[in-house]
Formats: C-alpha cells, sequence, structure tokens
C-alpha cells in the first residue's frame, strides 16, 4: 500500500481512537522510540454508512471513495508509528446503539472512542498489516462483525468462559470450557488432515439457545499439512465447536472444495463431506447433507485420522 503524499490529507476523524499521529502537517512518517500503545481504528466499510455518519459531522472527505484513500493514509502513517495497528468495523447502527445505552452523544468523539475500544466488541478487531484496505480487508471487517457478535453469543452460553468473563476464581468452569475448546480444536484438525492437500471451505452450524452458532473458513493446505487461515476464523470455527461440545447441542459441518495439489501434476478433485454431533462429539453424517445449498457426503471417521 503506498502513501498518495502527493495531495492534502484528510483525517477521517470519525473512526479513528487512542493515539494517532498528526496527519494535517506534511511529514516523513517514522517510528516513535518507544511507541508501545496499539492503534486502533474504526473503518466505514460501504457508501450508506460513510453518508450515515457524515449526518454526525465527523468525516470530511467529499466521498466515500475520498474516504478509503484517507483512510489508507492514516493506515500506512500508524504502521509507522505504532507497534500493534487493530481495525475494526465501523458500524453505525451499532455506534448509535452503544450511545443510545451509555447516553453520549454521537457527534462527540469520545463517544466514538470508547465504541472503538469497548471491550465486549474486541473480538472484532483485526490486525492490521499493510493490506489494501479495500481489496480483501474491508469484506474481512465485514466478517470480523459477524464473526464477533457470534463469538459474543457462544461466550455468554459458556457464561464468560470464553473470554475470562467467568471471573477468575471458577477454576473448574475455565478447564471446562478449555477442555471443551481444545476437543473442538482438534476436531478441525482431524477434518483438515484427513482431507489432505487443497482448497476448502469449511461451514459449520450449531444449534443453541437463542438462534444458530454458524462459522465459515476458507483453507488452503498445502502437501506437507502447512494450513493458511484467517486468524480470526479459525477463531470462530474453534469457539462454535467449543460451543456444541461443551453444551452437546447438536450440529452438521460440511468440508468441501478442491482436493489435490500442484506437486501432483495439478490435478484437482471436487470434494464434499459431512459430519454430525449429536453433542459430546463428531463422526460421519448418517445421510447426505446439504448445508447453506452444498451438498456433501457423510465423512471419513474422525476417530481413525491421526
Amino acid at each position: 500500500m503506498t502513501s498518495r503524499k502527493g495531495r492534502a490529507r484528510r483525517n477521517p476523524d470519525c473512526t479513528a481512537g487512542g493515539l494517532r499521529p498528526a496527519l494535517r502537517a506534511p511529514h516523513h512518517p517514522r517510528r516513535v522510540e518507544g511507541a508501545d500503545q496499539a492503534f486502533v481504528i474504526g473503518v466505514l466499510t460501504n457508501a450508506a454508512d460513510f453518508q450515515r455518519a457524515r449526518a454526525w459531522g465527523v468525516c470530511d472527505a467529499p466521498d466515500y471513495e475520498h474516504y478509503l484513500a484517507d483512510t489508507a493514509d492514516l493506515l500506512a502513517d500508524a504502521l509507522e508509528r505504532f507497534e500493534t495497528v487493530r481495525a475494526r468495523m465501523f458500524h453505525p447502527q451499532d455506534f448509535e446503539e452503544f450511545c443510545l445505552l451509555h447516553r453520549l452523544d454521537p457527534a462527540e468523539p469520545s463517544a466514538r472512542e470508547r465504541y472503538l475500544v469497548n471491550p465486549p466488541l474486541r473480538t472484532q478487531l483485526l490486525a492490521y498489516q499493510g493490506e489494501e484496505l479495500a481489496g480483501d480487508f474491508v469484506p474481512r471487517l465485514v466478517r470480523a462483525r459477524e464473526n464477533g457478535l457470534t463469538l459474543r453469543h457462544a461466550d455468554l452460553l459458556l457464561d464468560g468462559g470464553l473470554y475470562g468473563g467467568a471471573g477468575e476464581d471458577d477454576e473448574d468452569h475455565g478447564r471446562w470450557v478449555r477442555a471443551a475448546h481444545q476437543r473442538g480444536a482438534e476436531v478441525f484438525r482431524r477434518m483438515l488432515v484427513g482431507a489432505g492437500a487443497g482448497v476448502y471451505e469449511l461451514r459449520l452450524r450449531v444449534d443453541a439457545p437463542d438462534g444458530k452458532l454458524a462459522a465459515a473458513a476458507r483453507v488452503l493446505q498445502w502437501e506437507d499439512g502447512v494450513v493458511r487461515i484467517n486468524d480470526e476464523d479459525l477463531e470462530l470455527v474453534c469457539a462454535v465447536l467449543c460451543a456444541g461440545l461443551a453444551l452437546e447441542l447438536p450440529g452438521v459441518a460440511v468440508l468441501h472444495g478442491s482436493q489435490g495439489s500442484a506437486a501432483g501434476c495439478g490435478e484437482y478433485l471436487p470434494a464434499a463431506w459431512a459430519w454430525s454431533s449429536g453433542g459430546p462429539d463428531w463422526a460421519p453424517a448418517a445421510r447426505p447433507v446439504r448445508l447453506d445449498g452444498v451438498a456433501a457426503r457423510p465423512g471419513y471417521s474422525l476417530g481413525t485420522v491421526c
């Protein structure tokens, strides 16, 4: 990502939280010695949200395209100045409800900063490492918000066991949740090991009180077993599996995609496997499954995968 130094920068003030570099004066960004604070920014992810946020007088860009360019500049400078840079979707409706709940004025910068670092929403934060903002990163921010809502639901079902809300004194509860989380991670690992090299997507649904828990993750697996998956997607899959196993909830999972690798002369075969859970464990589905429009045959036994 290149910084657009040839034009005057605008500060997309509606999105910045915590310490931030001064952008209006020309300068050459450099890392500040001893800078150890995180930089947190909220990003408006579509033109409609941009227009809605302007009603609070917090954005001075003339249109959404310029807003994204200005935000890219702000992030580029932040990477030079802070050890950690994180972003999350700035959702106008969420922000408005947050302000109403806490009796805040949405036009005040302090309200936006409180919204961005609100602890219950920290699961929506993504680490920013220089990605093209308008490319894959903005869609990831949208998914991170959706994932964060699911993570919050799972955490509430587990009485705060996922993110420490259960309290430090309840050691038994913490061990119970950690054990279920490890089991869930192992279920996912065995699904991938059994599939072998390829490009896949996992779709997962667990029937839970107050609504279904759903997760989806794209996975690239090489011949040597190395797996590429977004951290936030891995966190969500393991959390949903954890909640399902801990509370013995029924669920279904489908792993589908192209099985094979470039090392095998570029031969790829379509594949789709399905598993189900009655609560305490996951096993091959008893019959063919269709989940979110994807048809899959019963999967392989996870107990036979090392």
